[in-house]
């Protein structure tokens, strides 16, 4: 009981976020990215609920809001409700909905473009070689370690394996794992 009052005063700090949010362009991407896992809600109370409950309790799903939502109270709202210092997103990054944050501890996103309902562990690395950037498609799956660089493409549903090193194309269907990486298996759909 002590927790849910706790909770719901916490909550109410952060009801500047929603109106932040309300003005967004991106509402539907922080939706789709509130609701990675879970069934999607409509009603404005209950996204209004699970978007302060997220906005309290994960830094990791603050970084992405604050991603999603640039302007100038977003910065100043930064300042009193600050992003997870260990989890980078680069701002020329095109990120699409439902990102799914497990614990993105020490992580960078600097990718050309992410697909839809990505899942991202700790410690992955998206990044640049050369000035080239990788370009991930949907729900692909980036676990514990992986580093994925260079000017390469990642297809749909594709699976990296944790401490995978990609600096290669990966197909559309396909586990990936190694250093360097390799493809240990390919699905037909």
């Amino acid at each position: 009981m002590i927790r849910k009052i706790v909770y719901f005063f916490g909550q109410i700090l952060f009801f500047p976020h929603l109106i932040l949010f309300l003005f967004s362009s991106n509402k539907e991407l922080v939706i789709d990215d509130l609701y990675s896992r879970n069934t999607r809600q409509t009603s404005f109370a209950t996204v209004s609920y699970d978007l302060t409950f997220k906005l309290l309790i994960s830094k990791y799903f603050r970084t992405l809001f604050y991603f999603r939502t640039t302007s100038v109270f977003a910065k100043i709202l930064r300042f009193f409700y600050p992003k997870h210092q260990s989890f980078t997103i680069d701002i020329n990054t095109k990120i699409d909905g439902g990102l799914h944050l497990a614990h993105p501890y020490s992580t960078i996103l600097n990718a050309a473009s992410i697909g839809k309902n990505v899942y991202v562990n700790h410690l992955v690395t998206v990044g640049e070689k050369d000035g080239k950037k990788p370009i991930i498609g949907n729900n692909v799956e980036l676990h514990a370690g992986c580093i994925v660089i260079g000017g390469i493409t990642i297809g749909d549903n594709a699976i990296i394996g944790a401490g995978s090193v990609v600096v290669k194309d990966v197909p559309t269907n396909s586990i990936a794992v190694g250093n360097p990486a390799r493809i240990i298996e390919s699905k037909k759909c």
